[in-house]
């Protein structure tokens, strides 16, 4: 049996906020979306220490320390006037037409 695939509001590179967990209130990057599984890798969150092997002569293997994945339900994606928020959207017309969808914050208005 296969999980839907919900559709992510945040994108690679915003800044988020951690709600809830042992790192809430940290601010961090998000690295990356593994929405397969609806979680978001995010910079110097939820680190993890992880035995690592050996690959070459060079390579040193042993314990290092990564970021683990957290679910996205636990973090909000930050606006640069108000903090933390929701995420709307704008829908808006070209001159030739066509409509564009902008990511806007819920409480400001303005562009995420």
């Amino acid at each position: 049996m296969t999980q839907a695939v919900h559709k992510f509001k945040l994108k690679k590179e915003d800044t988020v906020q951690i709600i809830t967990g042992k790192d809430k209130g940290k601010r961090g990057r998000v690295l990356k979306i593994l929405r397969d599984k609806d979680r978001v890798v995010v910079e110097g969150i939820n680190i993890v220490k992880k035995a690592r092997k050996r690959r070459n002569q060079q390579d040193r293997g042993g314990i290092v320390e990564i970021e683990a994945a957290i679910h996205s339900s636990n973090v909000m994606i930050v606006c640069k006037k108000c903090g933390p928020t929701r995420i709307g959207y704008k829908l808006e017309k070209d001159p030739e037409g066509k409509t564009s969808k902008t990511r806007v914050c819920r409480k400001c208005g303005e562009v995420l």
